[in-house]
């Protein structure tokens, strides 16, 4: 009898033991999946997945400091694409106007109230001239705050007998505002002016 309550006592040990030892991986498989799952959510979070044209692209996000000179450089070529590209239709030429507006301060106002009351814009029109424009280059210098800039486009001036061409260079100021449906790179320029804008052909 006394033999039995002895097997009892080791075989109770042994379970003791047992149960303890499953206890133990069972909490260290549980950390690992709880580790591992955020891990991947981790991962997730960095990824997006874009679907263009019936084809998914991977995309990665970052922080903006890593993005200032593409947004600076996509926010100027906006706003130079919204103030220069125009048709002979006064709809149309208000309409990128205020569109580039949004992105830059008084200085561009100013350049636009000049070119009004020189007749630039009623010119466009009674001559039936579209004005195009492409970028060549954009520098900009993101070691100073606010960012300085200079671009560098080409104006075609657009007529149904002839197409003109002109030379841009404009320089200016880039400082960060808000972001908003109207200016979505949260970029505002200062100082806008117009360094050189002759014909090359």
């Amino acid at each position: 009898m006394f033999q039995q309550l002895k097997n009892i006592d080791t075989a109770f040990r042994h379970i003791k033991l047992f149960s303890i030892v499953l206890m133990a991986i069972c909490l260290v498989i549980t950390i690992f999946a709880l580790f591992k799952s955020y891990q991947m959510l981790s991962n997730a979070n960095d990824k997006i997945y874009i679907l263009s044209n019936g084809k998914i692209l991977e995309a990665f996000s970052a922080s903006r400091k890593e993005n200032i000179p593409v947004e600076a450089k996509d926010h100027i070529a906006t706003f130079h694409h919204y103030f220069f590209s125009l048709d002979p239709d006064d709809e149309v030429i208000q309409a990128n106007i205020s569109k580039a507006l949004y992105l830059a301060d008084q200085t561009a106002k100013a350049q636009y109230d000049n070119l009004k009351e020189e007749g630039y814009y009623n010119n466009l029109i009674s001559a039936n001239i579209s004005q195009r424009i492409s970028i060549d280059s954009i520098q900009v210098d993101i070691n100073q705050i606010p960012y300085y800039f200079r671009c560098f486009a080409t104006q075609e001036l657009i007529r149904s007998s002839s197409t003109a061409k002109r030379s841009l260079v404009s320089e200016g100021f880039l400082r960060g505002v808000s972001r908003s449906d109207n200016n979505p790179h949260g970029f505002l320029i200062e100082k806008w002016k117009i360094i050189t804008n002759q014909d090359v052909q």
